[in-house]
């Protein structure tokens, strides 16, 4: 008889596989430990690390502490507190719960945990190397519990080759105790990196207060309140002039727990209508607080994402409590919407048709930033784009595009030529952003990128992870044409932008090339060039709502023919022109 193929894994295995789903990074860690703090009531936590964490990572808390029987299942897998029927499960009431964390940590660290129940005459020390035996000891400490993780991954070298740098590393863990500090505003929380106190957070009155303080990133929050079919939204919101390429400046909360969510997130950015173009978000916090019961935080191992059992209702709500707030009116009133609203912004199947919403009751809510009243834009003479001027051979090439006759430019967004086979309709924000992407990517091609200097550097408030890209790839981003320089944990000073885009706010331009990169995640920082590229470009290029005259619409079509790899695109994707036959017009019109 063959043996067996199918066997029972040793506990040790087990939990380094489990500590593959739970623990990623040091950031995991500390996510871990601290929600575990928070759950035990704890007044005030402090972390300290050491190299990132990868060498040494510490959490302190006050909270309530255990016995010497619950320090010893603490470190068993499935093992929990906060849990005692399946029926809980559904009604998830606290951060942590699953009970693999900290027998995880122990498996890929050498771990040591210390407790003492507040009107306990001794402590509890737990020592664990790498998921072996643990060793169980009484000790004198303080009430509330310790945990120390040293050499994190050292047993398992395959994951350790995968962290960032230290400085990555430490910028990670600052983020997640931010974010922690968002949600609760009454505990203290204090951070040291490598000796160095990194952030100390006193106990806040309220969300508001603690997230102008963590979050506002230097510019004004104001905040919204409100709910809706059982939905509660309280927010802190910025203007939207200072709204960024990628989410990375809003936090979302939903009962008290930092979520990643797409769909949340452009619920949220739903709300400021048409003064937010697409693809940008709002800085700013958002809590959302509903029936637990309606909640899934179990979709995702390191509890990052929630999925609502009615949540077309539930973004649709969120959406419009914020609209009030923000006096976007064309969002905040009870018209109706089609049964693929939800689907066609966010994905997937269309949901049912919704019962039409009831009106919204009482007074409005106040309009802090004046969107209700947005001026129509203002009309200026575009810059010229790469290869517009001084060009003399560009200028007389007769392409496609510059054999077009243009009849006249519509809605200030749309050029309208004739060609000899038919008519051709471009965006003229999407060609200008294409050449300027062309021309900025052989110059960074060539590293000849040019550079308009500011005569007066800005100062920019960023995260500790942008600035780390902006510390360790300073020549990268000095061959995009920005010119950066840290001067500060989470400040940094521009120096000098492309030429190209040089009208185009330092701040804003900065911070939308940081979220292209910084969104690359592991993958190399050249893979995220081009999108960084698109999005200077993008900042530089004729908008729609921009008066142009045939002369500058020609000027257009000529430069469009220099770009050796055009495909009809924009470099976001979206078409540049569109054509229709004569011969397919004649049909359409009976001729």
């Amino acid at each position: 008889m063959s043996s067996p193929r199918i066997r029972v894994l040793p506990d040790a295995l087990a939990d380094q596989i489990a500590a593959g789903e739970v623990v990623e990074r040091p950031e995991s860690v500390v996510k871990e430990l601290v929600e575990n703090a928070i759950d035990a009531g704890a007044s005030s936590i402090s972390i300290e690390i050491a190299a990132g964490g990868i060498a040494a990572i510490t959490v302190v808390d006050d909270g309530h502490g255990m016995s010497r029987e619950d320090a010893t299942l603490a470190i068993r897998r499935h093992a929990t507190s906060k849990i005692r029927c399946l029926e809980d499960l559904a009604r998830i009431g606290t951060l942590g719960f699953r009970g693999e964390a900290i027998p995880s940590i122990a498996s890929v660290s050498r771990f040591e945990l210390t407790t003492r129940e507040r009107d306990a005459v001794e402590g509890t020390r737990v020592r664990v190397d790498g998921g072996a035996a643990p060793a169980i000891e009484p000790i004198g400490c303080a009430p509330g519990t310790a945990v120390r993780v040293r050499e994190l991954f050292y047993n398992v070298p395959a994951r350790l080759k995968f962290l960032k740098s230290p400085g990555t590393e430490s910028a990670r863990v600052t983020e997640v105790v931010r974010a922690a500090a968002l949600a609760n505003p009454a505990i203290r929380f204090t951070l040291v990196r490598d000796g160095r106190r990194g952030l100390e957070l006193l106990p806040a009155a309220s969300r508001a207060e603690r997230a102008r303080l963590v979050a506002g990133g230097g510019g004004r929050l104001d905040a919204i309140e409100g709910e809706r079919e059982g939905v509660r939204v309280e927010a802190m919101l910025g203007a939207p002039e200072t709204a960024r390429a990628g989410a990375g400046g809003l936090h979302l909360f939903v009962n008290g727990r930092h979520v990643r969510d797409r769909a949340l997130s452009r619920a949220v950015a739903f709300a400021y209508g048409s003064v937010l173009p697409p693809g940008r978000y709002p800085v700013g916090v958002v809590h959302v607080a509903i029936d637990p019961a309606e909640v899934d935080v179990n979709v995702h191992p390191q509890k990052a994402e929630v999925r609502f059992a009615r949540g077309r209702e539930v973004l649709d709500a969120i959406t419009r409590v914020l609209a009030r707030g923000l006096g976007t009116s064309a969002w905040s009133g009870p018209a109706g919407r089609g049964a693929g609203f939800w689907a066609d912004r966010l994905g997937g199947a269309p949901p049912a048709a919704p019962a039409s919403p009831a009106p919204e009751a009482g007074p409005p809510e106040p309009d802090p930033w004046g969107l209700a009243a947005a001026a129509e834009p203002r009309p200026y003479t575009p810059a010229a784009p790469v290869g517009y001027v001084n060009d003399a051979p560009l200028l007389t090439e007769q392409g496609f595009f510059a054999s077009l006759r243009v009849l006249g430019q519509v809605r200030k967004m749309l050029i309208v030529c004739e060609g000899r086979d038919g008519l051709h309709v471009l965006d003229q924000h999407a060609a200008d952003e294409r050449i300027r992407f062309d021309g900025l990517r052989r110059g960074y091609l060539a590293r000849e990128v040019a550079i308009q200097r500011l005569l007066i550097p800005e100062r920019v408030e960023v995260t500790e992870a942008e600035a780390v890209v902006c510390d360790e790839r300073r020549e990268d981003l000095l061959a995009l044409g920005l010119d950066v320089a840290p001067i500060g944990p989470a400040t940094v000073a521009v120096r000098g932008v492309p030429a190209v885009v040089s009208r185009a706010p330092p701040a804003r331009l900065l911070h939308d090339v940081l979220a292209e990169l910084t969104r690359a995640g592991d993958r190399a920082f050249g893979d995220a060039v081009d999108m960084a590229l698109a999005t200077m470009a993008c900042h530089g290029a004729i908008r729609a709502g921009d008066p142009l005259s045939v002369d500058e619409c020609r000027a257009l079509l000529r430069a469009l023919d220099a770009i050796t790899d055009f495909g009809g695109h924009c470099p976001h994707g979206r078409p540049v022109v569109y054509s229709v036959s004569f011969g397919e017009l004649t049909r359409r019109l009976g001729r």
